[in-house]
Parts: structure tokens; sequence; C-alpha cells
């Protein structure tokens, strides 16, 4: 028998992902492309609303402080959004709350001078303040690497086979939002996940006016099934002498978000009242500046893929990480309760509707402004238990995940090179955050336990982050190891083209900025 040939036993590499109806800069009809920006909306309000309720809880605030709270996420969100999709890398991505933030945060809650404060409300405010101030100040790191262009410099150190591990972890290093938040009411969650699979693959080929309605509205389907079926239970007593947590995770009426909810609130800066000053606690929080980073360079990385685009250039990542620092600057200012990061549940979305157009995420960037201000109606929807949430992201989060292993069809994975970079960034980036973790629930507190407060912040919050050890690791040894005569086992050929913004054609179609304004900021 003849020996098969190359071609037909392997598939040759390829720029962007195939099988996507509408790329980054190709819009579908305005009706769609609403519903689209809805179904977006909806799943940001996961984070916007989990990370309020967990942080107002520990400071001591009402449900009037966590409904405020939630708006303003979702306002300043809104606003990130549409800033980084015109002026910034113009990706589509959500811009939305970062859980990275959440050990200097707590760190602050915990600070003394604010511990002694007797009156809860007061306590709140002055929090608030105390957490505003130190993301006023971090916020500079990022605004200075990126419209330095210094992290455009460090990206090309960066190759394929170094941002495998960090663009996997971005959607593996959430693994504790998924299937452990199911299984705290698994019978809304198992039923979630297995809906939304179905809608999303088995039935995928069902249409409607020569529109895949189940593939491409998965998610708004299966949400609002399942969140009449969870009010069903509610509403019958199914959850009535059941345990307070399980309360908390099943039922619809928990959250308390409606009935606190002004019907029309705009939020504005400094609403918190004056923001107040630490050294200490701003350099804790540059740490989680730096992760930020560091997570939404592998999120822009995966969006690019998922929107059928090119690897964003140098001069654009910088760009995108500049306005980021302008976002975490809005989130101090506004007083957010913590800083943004690309929204990597919305990046999956993508791959899951394959749908990368632009118009899209600045509609749902319209939606979260538009609900924020209508403060009942986006209540409704925030309303919607995190379990829910949680069965989703158990694929989307995947779904991240696997672009970011895509990237080794540039790269030779017959070299023990490759393989011993590629394993060792992969385990070291998930073992160390989850010792990080483990250690610090154990002893409540992290590994990191001296008495300089923004050092053991700083510490622990770098190696909590998987992305960012899987980016310390793999890029580390992919410039040390054999890198010399190694340049075309790392993809550095293929990946060399996007370097420059005129490095390919296409960069222009997908990057330019718009209104003409490459004029004044012409691309390097």
């Amino acid at each position: 028998m003849e020996a098969p040939k190359p071609e037909e036993i392997s598939h040759p590499p390829m720029d962007q992902l195939q099988g996507f109806e509408y790329c980054i800069d190709s819009n579908p009809s305005w009706g769609e492309a609403i519903a689209l920006g809805f179904q977006h909306y909806i799943l940001a309000l996961g984070t916007a609303v989990m990370i309020p309720t967990l942080l107002v809880t520990m400071i001591g605030g009402t449900d009037d402080d966590k409904v405020r709270l939630v708006q303003t996420l979702l306002f300043v969100g809104g606003i990130n959004t549409l800033l980084q999709t015109l002026f910034g890398t113009r990706l589509p991505t959500v811009i939305g709350g970062s859980y990275a933030f959440l050990v200097p945060i707590i760190s602050i809650i915990h600070d003394s001078s604010l511990t002694q404060i007797a009156d809860p409300h007061e306590r709140f405010l002055q929090t608030m303040r105390a957490i505003q101030g130190a993301l006023i100040v971090a916020s500079s790191i990022q605004i200075i690497l990126g419209y330095s262009q210094l992290w455009g410099i460090c990206s090309r150190f960066f190759s394929p086979l170094g941002m495998v591990p960090v663009i996997s972890l971005v959607g593996f290093g959430l693994f504790d939002r998924g299937f452990p938040m199911v299984g705290r009411c698994v019978e809304i969650g198992i039923p979630m996940l297995i809906l939304f699979i179905a809608f999303s693959q088995y039935l995928k080929q069902f249409q409607a006016k020569h529109i895949p309605i189940l593939e491409r509205f998965a998610l708004v389907l299966s949400i609002t099934l399942i969140w009449a079926y969870a009010h069903l239970l509610t509403a019958s007593g199914a959850y009535k002498h059941r345990p307070h947590t399980t309360q908390l995770n099943c039922r619809t009426d928990r959250a308390h978000l409606i009935s606190s909810a002004p019907w029309i609130k705009i939020p504005y800066p400094l609403q918190w009242g004056a923001p107040t000053f630490n050294a200490g606690h701003a350099f804790g929080m540059m740490a989680a500046v730096l992760v930020s980073l560091i997570e939404s360079t592998g999120g822009y990385k995966a969006a690019s893929r998922l929107a059928s685009a090119t690897p964003p250039p140098a001069h654009v990542l910088s760009r995108g990480i500049g306005w980021q620092g302008i976002g975490i600057l809005l989130d101090g200012l506004f007083g957010t309760g913590t800083g943004s990061t690309v929204s990597v549940e919305n990046v999956g979305l993508l791959g899951v509707t394959r749908v990368g157009s632009r118009r899209v995420i600045q509609i749902s960037a319209g939606f979260m402004i538009f609900f924020s201000i209508l403060g009942k109606f986006g209540a409704l929807f925030a309303s919607i238990p995190f379990t829910i949430f949680a069965a989703v992201y158990c694929v989307l989060f995947g779904v991240v995940a696997s672009v970011g292993l895509s990237f080794l069809q540039f790269t030779n994975m017959n070299s023990m090179r490759n393989l011993f970079i590629t394993g060792v960034a992969f385990f070291l980036g998930l073992s160390i955050p989850e010792y990080f973790r483990e250690y610090t629930t154990s002893s409540l507190h992290g590994p990191a336990h001296t008495k300089a407060a923004w050092f053991n912040d700083f510490i622990n919050t770098v190696f909590s982050s998987s992305p960012t050890v899987a980016l310390i690791v793999a890029v580390f040894l992919d410039n040390t190891l054999d890198y010399k005569d190694t340049a075309k086992d790392r993809g550095m050929p293929w990946w060399a083209r996007f370097r420059t913004f005129k490095g390919d054609s296409r960069n222009e179609e997908f990057y330019t900025l718009p209104f003409n304004l490459n004029r004044f900021f012409p691309p390097a």
C-alpha cells in the first residue's frame, strides 16, 4: 500500500479561523446584531453581580450599596468597552470587572485603620474611597506601559510557543468558577449545561429565515428556560426548608436587587466621596494591574482568533493596554469597587456563536450603559442565579483555552524542547496558583506573610494568577533555552509578520483607527 502524502495526514496552519459568518469588520443585520449584543450583555452580568456581592458582604454594606456598585460596574464597563472597541485594540472584547484585584482589595478591607470604624455605613464609604485611591494610582502602570510602547517592546519576546500556555490558562485558570459553582445547585446547573451544549452544538443546524437560531442564540434561550424553571422551583417552595447556602445559590429571589434598585440612577465620578491615598494600598494594587495586563494580553490574542482576525501587532496591543489603563482610572474615579480586564466569557461566546463582529460588542456596551441607568430593569436581569452563569462558563472558558492550544499548529511539537516548555509552563501555571489558594483558605492569609502588607499583596496577587505564572515560566524558558537555533520550531517565521502594523496587509483592515485618526497616531 502506498504511503499517505503529508497533506493527507495533517492540516496546514491557518492564520485565521474558518467557518465564521461574521468576522471582526463584517456585521449581521441590525435586528440580529441587537439580539446578539443583548446576549453579550446578559453574559457580562455574571461577573458584574458576583464581585459586588462578595465585596459588599465583606465591607458590611447594605443591599442599596450592592445595587449601586453593580450599576456602577456595568456603567463603567460599558464605557470602557466602547473605548476599547473604538480606539484601543478595536477587537470585539467586552471589558468587565476582574477577580485579579480581589487580593489587594481584601487587604484594604482588613486594614486596621478601616476595621476600627464603628459605623458600618461610614466604614463602607471609607473603604470604597481607599479602594478608589489605590486604583487611580495603580492605573498609571498600564497607561505608561501602553502609551510608551513598552509593552509592545516586551511582546517582541513572545512567540506562538510562549503564548500557548498564557492564552490557554486565561480559560483553564478559571476552572474554580465553573463546575464547583454548578455543584452548589445541581438541579439548575446541570440542566443549564446540557441545554446550552445541545442548543449550540447538536441542534445548530436548526434555522429560521436562514439564521441558525439555536446556535446563534443558545445562551439567551437556555438561560430563559432554566431561569423560568428555577423560578418555578422557588415559587413552589422547593427550597423552603433547605440550608441557607442552597437557598442563596438556587432561589431567584435571594439577590434583593429588584426591591433595592432605583428606577433611574446615573452613576457619577466620586459618588462615594473623595478618594483617599495610601502608598501601601497603591503598591499592592499595582500587582493586580500587572496581572490584569497579562490576562488581557491573552484575552486579546484569543479574541483576535475568534474574530477571524490576525494577531494584534505590538503597536495595537500597546494601544489597547493604554486604553485599558484609562479604564482602570475610570474604575477608580467612579468607584466600581474593582479594576477591569477583558471578559473571558464574552470572548468564548464569540466562538460559540461564530460571530466575531465588533458592532455586536459595541451594541452590548450600549445595553450595559442603558440598563445600569434604568435600575429596576437592570436588576431584573441581574437576579439570575449565578449557578446558571457558572454552567455556561464550563463551556466558554474551555473554548478560550482551546484557542490557546490552536497556536501549537505554528510550532514543532516533535521537538523535546517545545514539549518541555509547554508542559512545565502549563503545570506550574495551574499548580502554583492552586498552592496559593489552598494556603490562603487554610491559613486565612497568603504564603507571603511579612510585616510589609504591600509586599504580601504583590507576591500573593501575582502568583495567584495562572496566566501570569505561565507567562513568567514560558517566556523565560522560551528565550533562554536553546533559543538561537530554534526560531522555526518556536513558530517565529509565522509570528514575525504580525509584529508590526505594516507586516501584513490585513492589519490595516482590522486595526486602523476610526474617523481617520491614524493621521495623528501613525502605526509603528
